[in-house]
């Protein structure tokens, strides 16, 4: 009875660390994609890169030498424009990391942890095996003979 329990114990732990690492995986996928979803360009960011662009389409059609001092003026708005882009690109990337940063570190960790207590657990277990006959042909092949 003892056998049938750990032979079944045996035969249950490969997709259970399949599906472990698996779900794994999956959440630190989702979380990246999320974050980059959140990430992307707002409305704001959109609009202060059109006011940007249009500034400086402005400024460039003052070409005469009596318009000078206009197209500077234009300029030196546009740069504002991007300066003020730059602060709210800089707080909003801050806001993300600040967001998404624990459940990352969270994730991490549980995964660090997780991986080596199924090392510790099944460090001299068999978790998954092979037929000898599918590794019949490739036996002159074996890295370690020895195992």
């Amino acid at each position: 009875m003892e056998e049938t329990l750990t032979e079944r114990g045996k035969s249950m732990a490969a997709p259970a660390i399949f599906i472990l690492i698996f779900s794994f995986h999956f959440v630190s996928k989702y979380i990246e994609s999320v974050k980059k979803k959140k990430g992307a360009m707002s409305d704001k960011d959109v609009q202060l890169r059109a006011e940007i662009k249009r500034l400086l389409k402005e400024a460039s059609s003052l070409t005469q030498p009596s318009t000078f001092a206009q197209a500077a003026k234009l300029r030196r708005m546009a740069a504002a424009k991007e300066k003020e882009l730059a602060k709210y690109q800089e707080l909003h990337e801050r806001n993300m990391k600040m967001s998404f940063g624990t459940y990352e570190k969270l994730i991490l960790i549980s995964q660090v942890v997780t991986y080596v207590v199924l090392i510790l657990c099944y460090w001299k277990i068999h978790v998954a095996t092979i037929s000898d006959q599918l590794v019949r042909p490739f036996g002159k092949l074996e890295l370690y003979p020895g195992w």
